[in-house]
């Protein structure tokens, strides 16, 4: 029976099925150990369990002296040395495909509440301030005959562009590599480079792993290189924009606002951009559907045990 970290509470009953086989210690904190909390419990465990918020750094792996696998209960893996995993021969595994339609939906979500100004409707109908219906309230952008530029092509990326060929949106991509010709073909979609994208894009999704490459990405000068009354919706992560830019764009009435679930510095979201009526906000709930979570820790809990049973685990990343 080996011991296993695991950093919180998980919805569903994975971790009841884990807690069957092997020694399992389980966070308090709905949030997670965070990085101190696991360098405090992590030297007599042989797996570990991670959330996409806890930090898995070099001091983090030489308290580990035991440690064989970590399932990091996200996709994303940018939150993890991989390469100092590979050096111990620490297995590393995520949760791709599972939450590709939850977080589509969420970032689809995010697009018209900024574009028909959803969040700020709401407020004003329940300030008991509204005056009746008026031509010029509330004015908002037509979604059906929008142009969107998708970033990062992969499984969210065209997902997000099956829901906009839908409401009959004009479709570009870019990403490192042209997709293949039946993804295009699936949704209409037309590759393009980025500055083109940026360019030419009534509404700018952002779907890229974080990278040294992405990080970044939307800097302030392709932030104001985009059109006039343009949307950002970002449910990548929070520092593929630079959030200090995007708040001077928005406050300057160069973009029309944005939607976003991912922060630079979560959980910390500026007080500027918290101002911001032309921005709706959510707190990082792109999977936050009950059966897309549920998986997500069963996904962990298989790789988990698979490696304490010297098998290959699926979707492993290092």
């Amino acid at each position: 029976m080996a011991k296993v970290l695991v950093s919180a509470a998980l919805p569903g009953d994975a971790l009841a099925h884990l807690e069957s086989l092997h020694e399992v210690e389980i966070g308090d904190a709905p949030t997670g150990l965070g990085r101190e909390g696991i360098l405090a419990r992590i030297g007599n465990k042989q797996a570990l369990v991670s959330l996409l918020s806890d930090r898995i750094d070099e001091a983090v792996l030489d308290a580990a002296k035991g440690l064989r696998v970590i399932a990091n209960y996200a996709v994303g893996v940018d939150n993890i040395d991989l390469e100092a995993c590979r050096r111990r021969g620490i297995v590393v595994t995520n949760t791709p495909g599972v939450l590709t339609d939850a977080t589509a939906d969420l970032a689809m979500a995010l697009l018209l509440s900024t574009a028909r100004r959803i969040v700020e409707a709401d407020r004003l109908a329940r300030s008991g301030e509204w005056k009746g219906w008026a031509p010029t309230e509330m004015l908002g952008m037509r979604v059906g005959s929008a142009t969107i530029g998708i970033v990062g092509f992969g499984r969210i990326g065209r997902a997000m562009a099956r829901r906009a060929a839908g409401f009959g949106m004009r479709v570009l991509y870019t990403q490192r590599r042209r997709a293949r010709p039946e993804d295009e073909q699936a949704v209409g979609a037309t590759y393009v480079s980025l500055d083109e994208l940026i360019r030419t894009s009534d509404i700018v999704s952002l779907h890229c792993p974080l990278t040294d490459e992405t990080r970044g990405l939307l800097s302030r000068e392709r932030l104001f290189a985009m059109k006039k009354g343009a949307i950002l919706v970002n449910t990548a992560r929070g520092a593929c924009v630079d959030e200090k830019a995007l708040i001077e764009a928005v406050a300057s009435g160069h973009l029309a606002g944005a939607g976003l679930d991912v922060f630079e510095k979560e959980p910390f979201i500026p007080a500027e951009l918290r101002a911001l009526d032309r921005v709706v906000l959510a707190p990082h709930i792109g999977s936050a559907d009950e059966p897309t979570r549920a998986e997500m820790a069963r996904m962990c809990v298989n790789a988990v045990v698979a490696v304490l049973e010297g098998r290959e685990p699926e979707h492993r990343v290092a």
